[in-house]
């Protein structure tokens, strides 16, 4: 993807549009998606917003009980028990659906932690990573023919402007030499937005696309691993727990991106894009602060994407896309 494909399209939406306007007007009956954390937060609107405009929603949840309440009454939509950071678990989970289906038309994963201490998964990899990266994409293989199948599917990947904090850090991704919860949460990001610039390149043939976005800055369950205090240091909410960060958005307005990415007819035939308020961001220069926006140029770089994808497929074992 040249990075003169990177850059703002002239969308008719904005940093102000929500779910619901998404998808007013959109009739996405006899489409099936796939939409991980789509119980709780960005995913839970995201999940409604799909189902609203009739598309069938399959949920792969952690805490299946605790989905199947929240999506009570969101009609068409099902939920399959699965753990982003055991793979055994991607592996049933990815069965079972396929067992349900014989296309899929979007694979939405919304699914993420942040910040977290540190969790050690699996053999002893970083908990970050493996949950927001290495879940997702041995799920994306594993679902992929169903993705070929559709014959125009589209793979939304949420990374964030985390993703500024550091690339991936290729002589030590595990933090086998000193944990930071929040280097660790970027180089995740970062993984995030190379995993649908590499997929993109090997499904597009396919007609699967994929994208990456950040949905905002929005307090959801994400920050469940954080305390009350270091919220209120960052300026994000006061001692009630009430928002009062600058540009934050309702969880309605920061699932309106990925939305957008799933549907919008500007973004027919391009892919390997990073979004951000319903559009395609521009590339942001190095050092220059996060909350500015854009992506930096090593999260989209494609010889860093193909390098991420060759050791994820080496770690976790999962069915190579061979194009």
């Amino acid at each position: 993807m040249p990075l003169t494909d990177q850059q703002p399209l002239g969308s008719p939406f904005s940093a102000a549009t929500t779910a619901e306007d998404i998808v007013a007007g959109h009739d996405l009956s006899g489409m099936t998606a796939v939409v991980t954390g789509g119980y709780s937060g960005l995913g839970l609107e995201t999940s409604r917003a799909l189902a609203t405009a009739g598309a069938r929603v399959i949920v792969p949840a952690r805490r299946p009980h605790v989905a199947r309440a929240a999506l009570q009454k969101v009609k068409g939509s099902e939920v399959v028990p699965m753990d982003l950071t055991d793979l055994d678990s991607v592996h049933s989970a990815a069965a079972h659906i396929g067992s349900r289906i014989d296309r899929l038309d979007l694979l939405m994963a919304v699914a993420g932690v942040m910040a977290t201490p540190e969790r050690r998964v699996g053999p002893g990899w970083e908990g970050q990573l493996t949950a927001n990266h290495f879940g997702h994409f041995t799920l994306a293989c594993e679902l992929y023919p169903l993705l070929a199948a559709a014959g125009g599917a589209r793979v939304v990947v949420n990374s964030s402007a985390g993703h500024t904090l550091t690339g991936i850090r290729w002589h030590d991704p595990h933090f086998r030499t000193g944990y930071d919860q929040w280097l660790a949460y970027g180089q995740a990001k970062t993984a995030n937005a190379l995993f649908a610039v590499h997929l993109d390149a090997l499904g597009q043939g396919d007609g699967v696309r994929a994208f990456s976005l950040h949905p905002g800055k929005i307090i959801t369950g994400l920050q469940r691993e954080m305390t009350l205090q270091e919220q209120i240091d960052r300026g994000w909410v006061d001692e009630h727990g009430n928002v009062i960060g600058a540009d934050f958005k309702t969880p309605s307005q920061g699932a309106a991106t990925g939305l957008w990415a799933a549907t919008s007819p500007l973004l027919d035939g391009r892919g390997g894009l990073y979004l951000e308020d319903c559009d395609i961001a521009r590339v942001s220069a190095p050092g220059t602060a996060m909350d500015d926006g854009g992506v930096r140029a090593y999260a989209i770089d494609s010889e860093e994407a193909a390098r991420l994808w060759e050791l994820s497929v080496a770690v976790t074992g999962a069915k190579p896309i061979i194009r």
